[in-house]
């Protein structure tokens, strides 16, 4: 079911919920709006929703910040994004989604628009896209988790070249290290990055919630710690139906018809 807000459009379909930024006559670029509406498509995705499919209109993922929206009659960026209301972590809420998020990467993602995307869980390039974090170049820091997510993700030097340097990377050498996990034409994303969220969304839900938990808490754990987590949820997932229809139909040679419980 279509739904619609200012800056980003929301479609909801054989439970995979699509969020669409949609300011394409300005890059894609965030402001106040845009926070609220991401962080308020994230409240309304519905428990039954097996994933989540971020993406945007336009040639351009997004340019970042919209300081010109932002500023106003400040220069202070920190005093402008809380005058605004916008949280130190104005994109988590899509990192604390139970449901795996996949970000299709349309175009260029720059500063707080790469930040957008680092929040998802699994990331895919259009060819041409290029990704940067350009912050020191203003002087200032990424101020949407930037320091933070993609080291995590990238590893330490090579995230330290890409904020010291403000330079940006192509999708290729994204894909080289690790900060997406593939490369399609322009014209194949749509189709693609669907396809990735489809096959998601056939697994086992409560599987694939527990997988993301285990992964994304696990990391912040010393191994002996994580391990043990691993196999609480591992125990858990033991009591569900959806388990017991997962081995039934292993052993009755069929698809499985998971039901989320």
């Amino acid at each position: 079911m279509p739904m619609g807000t200012t800056n980003v459009s929301v479609d909801s379909r054989d439970r995979i919920v699509r969020l669409t930024l949609s300011r394409p006559e300005r890059e894609n670029s965030i402001d106040a709006a845009t926070v609220r509406d991401v962080q308020g498509a994230c409240e309304a995705v519905p428990d039954d929703a097996r994933v989540v499919l971020l993406t945007a209109e336009g040639d351009i993922f997004s340019s970042g910040w919209d300081w010109e929206a932002l500023l106003g009659k400040t220069t202070d960026p920190i005093a402008a994004l809380r005058s605004h209301g916008i949280p130190p972590d104005p994109f988590g809420c899509l990192a604390a989604l139970p449901q795996p998020v996949v970000c299709a990467l349309n175009g260029d993602a720059i500063g707080a628009g790469l930040e957008l995307a680092l929040a998802c869980d699994i990331r895919i390039a259009a060819e041409n896209a290029h990704l940067s974090v350009p912050d020191v170049s203003l002087g200032l820091l990424p101020l949407a988790g930037g320091t933070q997510r993609l080291p995590r993700l990238v590893g330490r030097g090579k995230a330290l070249e890409m904020i010291l340097t403000g330079e940006p990377v192509t999708a290729d050498e994204a894909l080289r290290i690790g900060l997406v996990s593939a490369v399609v034409p322009r014209d194949r994303l749509a189709e693609e990055s669907a396809a990735i969220a489809q096959r998601i969304a056939e697994r086992g839900p409560l599987a694939v919630c527990y997988a993301k938990e285990a992964v994304a808490r696990g990391a912040e754990m010393p191994l002996e710690q994580a391990l043990r987590f691993e196999t609480d949820l591992t125990i858990i997932l033991q009591t569900t139906e959806d388990r017991a229809e997962g081995v039934k139909a292993f052993l009755e040679k069929r698809s499985p018809d998971f039901k989320g419980r």
